[in-house]
C-alpha cells in the first residue's frame, strides 16, 4: 500500500515537526518513571535487542515519536517497514529492531508502544474513511478537527497526515472558527462577529462560520467569511444548501468561500453526503475513540540475538 494523497506525496510529514515536539518525549519519559525504576533494577544494563511486532493490520504512523523515545535512552533503532506501509498483515509482523541497555529498552517500551499504537490507529481510519469517500466518487478534501487530547493535539494531527487527510486547524490561533457561541455571545450577529474577526486577524488568518441554515450561511459569506460550515445538516440539506451557495457565490477559483460540512459524520453515514459542492468533509471519528494498531517490543533472550 503506498499513500496518494495529502502531505506524504510531496515530503516526510516527519519535516513539519517543530523543535519543541522532542521535549513532550521527555516529559512523557519523566511521567512514566517518576522515581525510582526497579524493573531496570532487576534486569541491569546489559546489552540487549528487542523486536517490534506489529500485531493487528493497519498504517504505520509515529516512527519519529517512537525514534526519539529510544535516542534518549541511548538506544538506536532500526526499521524494516517505512512510515505509511501497510503493518501487521503477517501474524506478528517484524518491523523494527531497538538495541541498547535492557534496563533503557525497558524504560522506554510502554511509552513508544503507547505513541505509535495511537498515531497508527489514528492513521488507518483517516486513511480508510478517505478511501471510502473516495469510492463514493468525493473528490474533494477529508480534514479531522480541533477534538483532540489536550497535550497529544501533535501526535493525533500527525497520524492524519500520515492516513493522506487534512489535519484541519491545530489551536485556536491557526484560524478563527466562529461557532454559535460566538454568534450569540457578540448579539446574535454574524456580520458584526466576522468583522471583528477580520480586524484581529488581519489578511493572514481566515475566518470560518458555523452555520445551522442556509440563510446563516449567505450572511457570513456576504459579510466577508473564508469558509462556511453547514452544521448537522441533513445529508439532502447538504445537497441542497451546497449547490444554492455555489450557484450563488462561485465554484473554483471564483468562488467567495468554500463551503465545510460536519457534525456526526462517521464510516456509516458519510457517504450520504457526497456531492461536487462540498469542498471540505471534517469528521472527528478519524481521531477520536479510533481503535489502536497492536504492537508489542519482545526482548530477544540472551545467546539468541542476532549478531
Amino acid at each position: 500500500m503506498t499513500i496518494t494523497e495529502g502531505a506524504p506525496v510531496h515530503g516526510s510529514p516527519a519535516n513539519l515537526l517543530p523543535p519543541s515536539w522532542k521535549r513532550a518525549i521527555t516529559a512523557w519519559l519523566e511521567e512514566d518513571t517518576p522515581s525510582f525504576d526497579y524493573g531496570g533494577f532487576v534486569v541491569g544494563d546489559g546489552p540487549a535487542e528487542a523486536r517490534l511486532l506489529a500485531k493487528s493490520p493497519g498504517v504505520l504512523a509515529g516512527v519519529p515519536f517512537f525514534d526519539e523515545v529510544f535516542k534518549q535512552l541511548e538506544c538506536t533503532v532500526e526499521w524494516h517497514a517505512k512510515e505509511g506501509d501497510l503493518v501487521g498483515k503477517e501474524k506478528k509482523q517484524h518491523i523494527a529492531t531497538v538495541k541498547g541497555p535492557v534496563r533503557c529498552v525497558l524504560l522506554g517500551e510502554r511509552v513508544a508502544l503507547n505513541l505509535l499504537a495511537r498515531c497508527s490507529g489514528i492513521a488507518s481510519k483517516s486513511y480508510d474513511l478517505l478511501a471510502l469517500l473516495r469510492k463514493a466518487g468525493y473528490k474533494n478534501t477529508l480534514a479531522g478537527t480541533r477534538k483532540t487530547t489536550p497535550g497529544f493535539r501533535l501526535v493525533e494531527k500527525y497520524g492524519m497526515l500520515v492516513g493522506g487527510c487534512d489535519p484541519h486547524r491545530h489551536d485556536l490561533s491557526a484560524m478563527t472558527m466562529l461557532k454559535d457561541n460566538h454568534i450569540w455571545a457578540c448579539g446574535g450577529s454574524i456580520p458584526t462577529a466576522v468583522a471583528a474577526a477580520k480586524a484581529a486577524g488581519g489578511f493572514a488568518i481566515k475566518v470560518e462560520v458555523e452555520c445551522q441554515t442556509e440563510e446563516e450561511a449567505n450572511t457570513a459569506i456576504e459579510a466577508g467569511a473564508d469558509v462556511v460550515m453547514l452544521d448537522n445538516f441533513t445529508p439532502e440539506g447538504v445537497r441542497v444548501a451546497s449547490k444554492n451557495l455555489k450557484n450563488r457565490w462561485g465554484r473554483g477559483r471564483d468562488a467567495k468561500a468554500l463551503i465545510e460540512v460536519s457534525g456526526g459524520l462517521t464510516e456509516e453515514n458519510v457517504a450520504d453526503y457526497v456531492c461536487d459542492d462540498i469542498d471540505i468533509i471534517s469528521s472527528s471519528s478519524i481521531h477520536q475513540g479510533t481503535k489502536h494498531v497492536d504492537f508489542s517490543l519482545k526482548v530477544i533472550p540472551k545467546g539468541k540475538a542476532s549478531a
